[in-house]
């Protein structure tokens, strides 16, 4: 992982050194976009790299944070029309090989529709899940416009604390990531209990109705 994060942050630098600020708003985009360029390292770059290292006062931090979570938008919003127009075709057409029904596509949609707001903005603040939940907002068919507003509201923060702590540390900004790291751990082995926790009830219910049908079987040969 961290001979990956290490490529990441040249790819970064030599992208804020060429474009400046356009560059933190295309690196949040990819960010955001199901692509996992992790802002625990883009942002707190920004930080030292376009402020800190330049001379600049901590004000710009802000300025940081709203380049941030404007690339972190449209980043969303791409993730959220390929889930939209691509992903839910796709799902109702081959989920059930993956133990995907149209009854959990039905139960997302009432859950966006009645949560959604609370889980655009909370995840925004949360690493990994940050990064892939347009793609279900999407498939969900969330109010697009309401899923902009509370991706955003909670993308400003988040962008601006990582880059203040770039701006803090200075030379050191990659400490921030390393005190950060420990907290990945945990969010990743939740998401991944959660998948399999769907997936073992996924076949369960599909072994409870299998008998039912077996006897309906025998009920109409009879």
């Amino acid at each position: 992982m961290r001979g990956f994060e290490n490529e990441v942050i040249k790819l970064v630098q030599e992208l804020y050194d060429k474009v400046g600020w356009l560059g933190v708003v295309i690196a949040m985009t990819i960010e955001s976009a199901c692509i996992p360029l992790p802002s625990e390292v883009i942002m707190p770059l920004a930080g030292w790299f376009l402020i800190e290292a330049k001379g600049n006062s901590a004000i710009w931090t802000l300025f940081a944070g709203l380049m941030g979570a404007l690339g972190c938008t449209i980043g969303s919003a791409i993730a959220y029309w390929v889930g939209a127009l691509g992903g839910r075709p796709f799902i109702l057409k081959y989920g059930k090989y993956v133990l995907i029904s149209p009854h959990h596509v039905d139960l997302a949609d009432r859950w966006f529709a009645t949560r959604g707001e609370i889980m655009a903005f909370v995840s925004r603040l949360l690493p990994i899940v940050r990064t892939f939940i347009s793609f279900p907002a999407g498939v969900a068919r969330m109010n697009f416009a309401k899923f902009l507003t509370y991706s955003f509201l909670g993308s400003l923060p988040w962008c601006w604390a990582l880059a203040y702590g770039g701006y803090h540390f200075g030379k050191r900004w990659e400490e921030l990531r390393e005190k950060m790291r420990p907290f990945d751990y945990p969010i990743a082995a939740i998401v991944v209990l959660f998948l399999v926790w769907f997936i073992w009830r996924g076949i369960k219910n599909r072994n409870a109705h299998t008998p039912v049908l077996r006897e309906d079987v025998a009920e109409a040969e009879a």
